[in-house]
């Protein structure tokens, strides 16, 4: 129940976390934004961190003044491109293992499963896809190094997916995150985009299900 809280916590209030942790640690800011987004797409048992919601929080702090939004766009470029990179690795080196992990609290299996169909569908595109979607963007380059796709291939899709992900999402909170409109209603902004970052999952969700309907008919 503590993880939850935590993790409930962090996600609706990620602007609170980030303006205090910039308080406190100046430019030391850059080294946290780069670990936390490095640990959420290179760990398999760290999908829980936030992503698409602290790119734009970051931005919107950017835009007060706090950080250099062309370092700030650079480094978490660079987190998330270097994230996937260690994600496939592993993948590569021990998905087979892994892969036989029960789901727990510490290890999402049923995320796994479905970011495999996803895979097996999209082939290396997931990569690129699964930038705009939790859990699913933990563990594609996972899967990705599984499946032992090429890593030059698995490498362009990675950089430009990191890309696509990291530039537009900062950039938006830069230009748009210190308006009042958005900035009295921040919690409702972020609650928005993790909205839309899990429409992805509801909607294949709602599709298998179709299809095991038509099936069982």
């Amino acid at each position: 129940m503590e993880y939850l809280t935590f993790f409930v916590d962090l996600v609706l209030h990620v602007d609170r976390h980030l303006a205090e942790l910039l308080a406190a640690h100046g430019n030391w800011i850059y080294a946290i934004l780069f670990l936390i987004v490095f640990c959420e797409t290179g760990l398999v048992v760290m999908p829980f961190l936030p992503g698409d919601s602290l790119l734009f929080v970051a931005g919107a702090l950017a835009a007060g003044g706090g950080m250099d939004p062309g370092i700030l766009i650079g480094v978490l470029f660079a987190a998330a491109a270097l994230g996937d990179s260690v994600n496939y690795a592993i993948g590569r080196r021990f998905g087979g293992r892994i892969s036989q992990w029960p789901d727990s609290r510490f290890f999402n299996r049923r995320a796994l499963d479905k970011t495999h169909d996803f895979y097996q569908r999209h082939g290396g595109k997931t990569i690129v896809i699964a930038r705009f979607m939790p859990l699913i963007r933990t563990f594609a380059p996972f899967v990705a190094g599984m499946a032992t796709m090429e890593y030059r291939r698995f490498l362009a899709f990675n950089v430009a997916g990191a890309a696509l992900w990291v530039g537009p999402l900062v950039l938006a909170g830069y230009w748009f995150g210190n308006l009042p409109v958005i900035k009295n209603n921040l919690t409702l902004v972020i609650l928005g985009i993790v909205a839309l970052s899990l429409m992805p999952l509801f909607i294949g969700w709602l599709r298998h299900r179709g299809e095991a309907s038509r099936v069982r008919a």
